[in-house]
């Protein structure tokens, strides 16, 4: 079946099913679901759509908006609109202190980093009161774009005080070995997770749309002996985790 015929009204709309944006949206979800808009394959045009269904042109443009929006397909600046192409989700468990190398090397996947900031900096405000840092202290700072089997996962950037990570150089793949092997690795840590909109600059980096939907972690780890060992903030594609947690009766 064409995306032409599939989307002739008599066969799904319906004046009594809600606003005519969602059910056209939900319309080109299940043509992208089953196969009939396939990952890569481009839309018709938004004027081509509105004479098909018999909509309006604001109502199409409502559906293909939030579509971006949701990260199933994408707009390309003269090129049109094209089928996102699907990212395999991950489960991660939430009861266990594994750095980002670790977890997806748990799952099978190779891992990449891109860098975006490495080095020792003036800390910000944020990072002296939280790590316990005196005013003429600096802060090692790693910034980078996180992949697993090819596919942008996550931006995660780390603070820690000099006497934790003293050369952030040496982080070449995962931070956690390389403090693994200085005797810094951190014992436990608190997570706070926190539902985003990506905005431009992160969303390009990881390869959605702006506005898609993402997971935003801001962690902060010990060491055993109750220094503070890490600062870290990671931004994740919603589309691409499932964060679990094992819970137990309180007692």
């Amino acid at each position: 079946m064409t995306i032409t015929e599939f989307l002739q009204p008599g066969s799904w709309f319906d004046q009594g099913a809600g606003p005519r944006y969602v059910q056209l949206r939900r319309r080109l979800e299940e043509a992208i679901k089953t196969g009939i808009l396939p990952p890569n394959s481009s839309l018709p045009p938004e004027r081509e759509i509105a004479e098909i269904t018999d909509l309006s042109r604001v109502t199409v443009r409502k559906a293909m908006q939030e579509l971006v929006q949701q990260g199933a397909i994408e707009q390309r600046q003269g090129s049109g609109s094209f089928v996102r192409e699907t990212t395999a989700r991950v489960e991660v468990s939430l009861s266990y202190l594994n750095s980002f190398t670790e977890d997806m090397q748990q799952r099978g996947y190779e891992t990449t980093s891109k860098w975006l900031e490495r080095g020792i900096f003036l800390p910000t405000e944020e990072e002296l009161a939280v790590l316990g840092l005196g005013a003429e202290d600096s802060v090692a700072r790693i910034y980078r774009l996180r992949e697993a089997g090819g596919q942008p996962m996550a931006l995660e950037r780390a603070a820690l005080p000099l006497s934790i990570l003293p050369n952030p150089l040496e982080v070449t793949t995962s931070l956690y070995a390389t403090l693994d092997q200085l005797g810094t690795r951190p014992v436990r840590a608190v997570q706070k997770i926190s539902a985003v909109n990506l905005e431009a600059r992160e969303a390009k980096l990881l390869g959605v749309a702006e506005g898609t939907a993402g997971l935003k972690i801001q962690r902060l780890s010990y060491l055993e002996d109750g220094r503070v060992a890490e600062l870290t903030l990671s931004l994740y594609r919603g589309d691409a985790y499932d964060f679990v947690a094992e819970l137990r009766l309180s007692t």
